[in-house]
């Protein structure tokens, strides 16, 4: 019984019966990535559900939970480069993704949680906000490393079916931990239950930092490097000798844009304008995770059939209706509805648009196309953030950061379906296309 249980386990973290083929070492290094995955899904729901409402409580305003945002995406630009350059001189791949992005940028949850003992006011909101951004620069410093490693850790064959899984896990994490913080910070009360629920997302994330850890990077430091000098220049030249890389960046530009001119802005409307509680708005946020959970397997096997790019379009086409819907909202089960197909049309576009990248991507020079590529689109979210921002305060604050974020969805959307005609004329491996 013991055997068949822990052969069924196995089977579930893999995605099914494909890494059976791989050395032993290989699928341990996909068990260790998928609990990695496990509690850093658990560790980064307080940064990404409840920062923003940490800021509130600390007595900032809209507008400042904006700049904030746009601080963080400026910054992970900023790092993304350096963050390539270190792997391509120096390799070491999984020492840079853990210092940096393991110890470092979790290292801040723990700071933030500690902030408000001695300071109050205007001081100790910006300290916050300077740690959330240190935060946001330290994980996207590791990012290319990451991405590198990830590329390597999971064989083309069956990256449809483990991220299935992965995420599935990840999204179960997300669920739970948000209903549980949620309820905790409500009945703990505001300033204490968000210092508390900070010390469990450090703890959580020291547990996907140690797992991260045992994983074995096959690959020689000499390997991933890359003897050509990496310059502004030659990042320049990198970026321009792919036309169609190219046009997937600018597309993705626009569509980051446009959705961080709303997005840093729904958890302060239900607070701010629907008078939402941090346990109404975990359970608003939980039903995007439950129809994820739903489909998250399914869309993984429609990914490795149809192919990502068909998935991606899909989601792209859908996720700009969303911030209409928000325009509606008055009550909880309508922000129920709205994050339940939330839910079902992220699930289908981030697993499509991240095997869609590792596709997309040169396997020799991964670690540079991943930053190049993250560098378009975090300064796209810094300005669509500071966009947001400046727009926040006006008389039609809400209505109108809605309105402009759904128009601008829907033209990214139709810019990536000229992209994807195009390669298919080009018969990309990115095939079967639309």
């Amino acid at each position: 019984m013991l055997t068949k249980l822990r052969h069924s386990a196995r089977l579930f973290i893999t995605g099914g019966d494909w890494a059976n083929r791989l050395p032993e070492d290989a699928r341990w290094n996909l068990y260790r990535y998928w609990f990695d995955g496990l509690f850093a899904a658990a560790s980064d729901t307080f940064p990404i559900n409840y920062l923003s409402l940490y800021l509130l409580v600390l007595g900032a305003t809209e507008a400042q939970v904006g700049w904030f945002n746009a601080l963080s995406s400026l910054a992970a630009a900023l790092a993304l480069l350096p963050g390539a350059f270190l792997v391509e001189k120096y390799g070491r791949r999984k020492d840079f993704t853990v210092v940096f992005g393991g110890l470092l940028a979790r290292i801040m949850l723990l700071l933030m949680a500690l902030a408000p003992l001695p300071l109050a006011g205007q001081p100790l909101i910006w300290l916050v906000i300077t740690l959330g951004v240190v935060r946001s620069a330290a994980g996207n410093l590791a990012f290319p490393a990451w991405m590198s490693l990830t590329g390597d850790i999971v064989p083309m064959e069956g990256r449809g079916r483990y991220f299935g899984s992965r995420n599935f896990v990840m999204v179960i994490a997300s669920i739970l931990v948000t209903y549980l913080m949620g309820e905790f910070i409500t009945r703990v009360g505001s300033l204490q239950g968000y210092q508390l629920a900070l010390g469990l997302s450090f703890l959580t994330g020291m547990l996907s930092t140690w797992f991260f850890w045992q994983i074995q990077d096959s690959a020689s430091n000499q390997s991933v490097q890359n003897e050509m000098k990496l310059s502004l220049r030659q990042v320049w030249q990198d970026f321009r000798a792919s036309p169609l890389f190219f046009e997937f960046c600018m597309v993705m530009a626009v569509w980051n844009l446009a959705l961080n001119i709303a997005g840093p802005f729904f958890n302060v409307y239900m607070a701010q304008e629907l008078n939402f509680t941090a346990a109404m708005i975990g359970v608003a946020t939980i039903a995007s995770s439950v129809t994820r959970v739903l489909t998250q397997r399914k869309i993984g096997e429609l990914s490795d059939r149809w192919g990502p790019a068909r998935v991606q379009l899909m989601g792209m086409l859908l996720i700009p209706i969303l911030p209409i819907l928000w325009l509606f909202a008055g009550q909880l089960w309508h922000v129920l509805v709205i994050n339940s197909l939330a839910g079902l049309f992220w699930g289908a576009f981030e697993l499509a648009s991240f095997n869609f990248l590792l596709v997309f991507m040169p396997e020799q020079r991964r670690a540079r196309y991943s930053a190049i590529f993250q560098v378009v689109m975090t300064i796209a979210l810094a300005l669509g953030a500071a966009l947001g921002s400046a727009l926040i305060d006006t008389a039609w604050g809400y209505e109108l950061i809605f309105i402009l974020s759904s128009i601008g969805r829907f033209a990214a959307a139709f810019m990536f379906l000229a992209v994807l005609r195009k390669a298919k004329t080009e018969q990309t491996a990115l095939l079967p296309l639309p």
